[in-house]
């Protein structure tokens, strides 16, 4: 009988997140099993217990993980991007889109309420942080606004987020903007900048 690979303390746990990664970007969130994740990695598929109760604890953390990545890609494009607010705002939207094209599973996973506790302490810092974020950079425009932050936030989101989804499902194909030669996401996003300047912000 094959034996557990052996494990030093906390080892263990980022073996299996790397596992579940893995699987994830292989076979999509449905492949993804405590089970599958402690066969992958060489252990009994009781072994993971003491880090992950059960399949969505793993998924949550799993999650967690990926909302790190995108952070990290937020931070290091707004640290490449001048200081004019909407261009920030399109750093942050274009790091979701970049995302979601380079890793459709697990851009899908981020949102899934049904197999990730978005209610946990864990995931909800890290979306209010990326959230917080946006709106910080929406408070820096100085004209007067004719609708408030969370609007606009929300406005970009559904558009950006609605985009990437209908994408990753097979709605849209990958084409360009016939009229300015654009990807359609960049252009996307140049024409939100556009409402937001006749909006006066």
């Amino acid at each position: 009988m094959k034996k557990d690979k052996q494990f030093h303390h906390g080892d263990l746990k980022p073996a299996l997140l790397k596992a579940a990664r893995e699987l994830l970007d292989e076979e999509g969130e449905i492949g993804v099993g405590v089970r599958a994740v402690a066969r992958k990695v060489g252990v009994s598929h009781a072994a993971p217990v003491n880090h992950f109760k059960d399949r969505r604890a793993l998924l949550t953390a799993l999650t967690a993980e990926l909302i790190d990545d995108v952070r990290v890609d937020i931070d290091k494009r707004l640290a490449d991007v001048s200081k004019d607010p909407v261009a920030r705002i399109e750093a942050i939207a274009n790091a979701f889109i970049d995302y979601g094209a380079l890793h459709p599973s697990r851009y899908s996973l981020l949102w899934r309420y049904d197999v990730v506790d978005h209610e946990s302490e864990m995931m909800r810092s890290r979306s209010d942080l990326i959230y917080d974020l946006i709106c910080d950079e929406i408070d820096t425009l100085t004209s007067g606004r004719k609708v408030d932050r969370d609007t606009i936030a929300i406005g970009l989101w559904s558009m950006v987020h609605g985009y990437i989804d209908l994408k990753i499902v097979g709605m849209f194909e990958g084409r360009t903007d016939s009229v300015t030669g654009e990807d359609r996401p960049k252009a996307l996003i140049k024409m939100f900048r556009t409402v937001l300047d006749n909006y006066g912000l």
